[in-house]
C-alpha cells in the first residue's frame, strides 16, 4: 500500500521536567501530499512547533521521548541514525523558523550562512557555493544580492532577513518545507510579499509546504488544508474551504470569533476565547477544552469532563474532536451571532 508523501501518525512529544511529564504532542496525526500546503493553527503552547520540529529530528539528543512514526517520501523518520536524519535535514526537508533575527549568527555575513547550509550537502567549490547563494537572494527579491551577501544579519529589515531565513530553507531545492510563523512581527504588506513568495516558490520547486501560524487569514490565503491543535492534541482537520466556513469544534468556533470585523460596527465588541489553556503537565481526562467551551451543557451526563472524543468525521475528509451532536453543530450561524 503506497503512502502519503508525507504521513505522521500517533506522534507523541513528551519531555520530562522535575514537575512531571510534559506531553507537549500526544497522539498527533496527519497526511499531507507533495504540492499541498498544510496551515496548522492553535493557540501559543498547543504543540504546533513541537510536532514539526519532530519531522526534522530537532529533539534528538534532548531529553525529550518522541514516539509514533513519521514517514516522509517512503522513509521512516524516527527510526533514522543520527547521520541519516543530518543528510534530510536541510535537503529534503528544511524549516523557516519564527525570529530570523535569533536564528541568524549575528557575527557572521548572511551569504556565508547561507553558503554553509549549501555546502553541507553539495561536494562543490566556495565560489559555486557563494554564486548559488547570490542566485538565491535574487530569487528571493533582494535587491542588489552581489552586494547584500557579505551584509551581517542586523542591516537587513525585519523583512530581508525573513527573506534570508527563505533562501536559506531553499538553497538545497528541498521537497518539505516548515514555515514556523513566517509572517510574525512583519507589517501586512510585507506579510503579503512574504506569503507570495513562499507560493511562488512552492510551485516553482513543486514543494510540499507546513503553515504554522496562529493567523487564520494567512491559513485562507494559503492552505489547502487545516489542523486545528489544543493542548497537544488534533481538535479539527479538513480542507481549509471546507473548516473555515463550516467549522465543527467549539474551539475553531472560538477562533474564527475572535477575529476583527473591519466591516462590521465599530462600537462591536471583540469576542476572546474566555480561561486558559490545560497544564499539560496534567491534561485533563476529558476534552481539553471543557473548562473553556461554553457548549459543554449540551452533552449530556457531564460527558466533556469524563471522557475524551475521539477524532471523527463530521463531512468527508473532515474531522472533528468534540462530543457535541450534529444538530448542535447544525446551529453554527447563531453561535456566530450570538444565539444558543
Amino acid at each position: 500500500m503506497s503512502r502519503p508523501f508525507l504521513s505522521v501518525e500517533n506522534l507523541a512529544v513528551h519531555f520530562p521536567t522535575s514537575d512531571g511529564i510534559v506531553r507537549a504532542t500526544d497522539g498527533l496525526s496527519y497526511t499531507l501530499e507533495r504540492g499541498k500546503t498544510l496551515g496548522i493553527v492553535g493557540e501559543s503552547g498547543s504543540g504546533k512547533s513541537v510536532s514539526s520540529s519532530a519531522i526534522l529530528g530537532l529533539h534528538r539528543n534532548t531529553s525529550a521521548r518522541v514516539s509514533g512514526q513519521i514517514w516522509f517520501d517512503g522513509t521512516e523518520l524516527i527510526g533514522l541514525s543520527d547521520d541519516e536524519m543530518r543528510a534530510k535535514r536541510g535537503k529534503d526537508v528544511a524549516m523557516i523558523f519564527q525570529d530570523p533575527l535569533s536564528a541568524l549568527h549575528p557575527y557572521f555575513r548572511v551569504g556565508d550562512q547561507i553558503s554553509e547550509a549549501y555546502l553541507v550537502h553539495n561536494r562543490v567549490p566556495k565560489r559555486v557555493a557563494r554564486a548559488r547563494t547570490i542566485e538565491m537572494l535574487a530569487r528571493v527579491g533582494i535587491p542588489q544580492p552581489e552586494r547584500r551577501v557579505d551584509d551581517y544579519p542586523h542591516q537587513f529589515s525585519g523583512g530581508m532577513r525573513q527573506r534570508v531565513m527563505i533562501a536559506m530553507a531553499l538553497i538545497n531545492d528541498p521537497i518539505l518545507l516548515i514555515a514556523d510563523e513566517p509572517t510574525t512581527a512583519l507589517d501586512v504588506t510585507i506579510q503579503a510579499q512574504i506569503l507570495d513568495l513562499l507560493q511562488d516558490l512552492q510551485r516553482e520547486f513543486d514543494t510540499a509546504l507546513i503553515m504554522i501560524t496562529h493567523d487564520l487569514g494567512v491559513i485562507a490565503e494559503v492552505a489547502d488544508d487545516v489542523l486545528v491543535m489544543y493542548a497537544g492534541r488534533a481538535v479539527e482537520y479538513g480542507a481549509a474551504r471546507e473548516l473555515l466556513t463550516k467549522p465543527a469544534m467549539p474551539y475553531t468556533w472560538g477562533l474564527i470569533q475572535s477575529i476583527p470585523d473591519v466591516t462590521g460596527p465599530l462600537d462591536r465588541p471583540l469576542r476572546p476565547i474566555p480561561g486558559n489553556p490545560p497544564s499539560l503537565l496534567d491534561p485533563p481526562a476529558g476534552c481539553p477544552f471543557f473548562a473553556r467551551c461554553e457548549y459543554s451543557r449540551f452533552v449530556p451526563d457531564n460527558r466533556c469532563a469524563r471522557e475524551l472524543p475521539e477524532l471523527l468525521p463530521v463531512a468527508e475528509g473532515h474531522l472533528k474532536r468534540c462530543h457535541l451532536e450534529d444538530d448542535v453543530l447544525a446551529d453554527y450561524d447563531a453561535v456566530l451571532t450570538g444565539g444558543n
